[in-house]
């Protein structure tokens, strides 16, 4: 009885898991880095979900997957209760919680180590891979935890577009309602324990990173990083034999090693 519904929720959160990490991620940069004019409109159209009732998020996504909607009618995909639409509206209802925290984390990376890469030759998605994202990695993640916790106990919105068939659609959380409507209460405090220590482990991990990090050590690593390639650079143009300016017998030059000298 718990087994089920336990694999079928692992089944829907790793799935929303992947949407909310390809979709979230994206969109977290894109809504830091680039400027447009109605972006405020966007930022707060995905963040909607957070605020309006599950059920009104059911019935976007009903009018979405459902009968007379491009998905159904021209891609002839009918997911209506079936786990997939499970993890869409877990996805949905969980993925502003890590745009925003990407937009953030973003945001908050100094612009000078990314214009020092840059001066060095580095691509936009070099500096995107070897400069932001590991300094906003911590933020990222902690965006993805809480993600993943509120995507696996999502429970209104996917009721309305999954149902709640046991074996197919029913989740933990859909479990545990028709439980205490039965009065097994046993089996559903049993369930009740194994969501509350999911989601505590989950914020755990989330404030586990929060404490760990550290404003200067990360920049540091990577700003002793930048300072070596531009060391390599200089010294690989530069002859330490030759004094800077050029060496001319008649006047003083100032040399790197050996200072003023006639």
């Amino acid at each position: 009885m718990i087994l089920q519904p336990s694999i079928l929720s692992l089944q829907v959160t790793l799935v929303a898991s992947a949407l909310i990490l390809v979709f979230g991620l994206g969109l977290g940069i894109f809504l830091a880095r680039v400027q447009f004019r109605g972006q405020i409109f966007v930022s707060t159209l995905l963040n909607l979900p957070l605020v309006l009732p599950p059920s009104v998020v059911g019935y976007f996504l009903l009018l979405a997957l459902g009968r007379g909607s491009p998905i159904r009618e021209w891609l002839k995909i009918d997911l209506l209760f079936t786990w997939q639409a499970a993890a869409i509206a877990s996805a949905v209802v969980a993925l502003p919680l890590m745009v925003e925290s990407t937009r953030a984390a973003i945001a908050n990376v100094s612009p000078e180590l990314e214009a020092a890469a840059r001066t060095l030759g580095s691509t936009e998605p070099e500096v995107l891979w070897r400069i932001t994202l590991p300094l906003a990695h911590r933020g990222i993640l902690a965006g993805f935890g809480l993600s993943v916790a509120r995507g696996l106990g999502e429970f209104g919105a996917t009721l309305m577009v999954a149902g709640s068939i046991p074996g197919r659609t029913q989740t933990l959380p859909l479990a545990i309602y028709d439980a205490v409507q039965m009065q097994r209460y046993g089996l559903a405090n049993t369930m009740v324990l194994i969501m509350t220590a999911i989601a505590f482990a989950l914020l755990w991990w989330v404030r586990h990173l929060e404490s760990k990090q550290s404003p200067s050590q990360l920049p540091i690593a990577i700003c002793s990083e930048i300072d070596s390639e531009i060391d390599l650079e200089i010294n690989s143009e530069v002859n330490p034999d030759e004094p800077i300016g050029g060496y001319s017998e008649a006047a003083p030059q100032l040399h790197p090693e050996r200072g003023l000298q006639r």
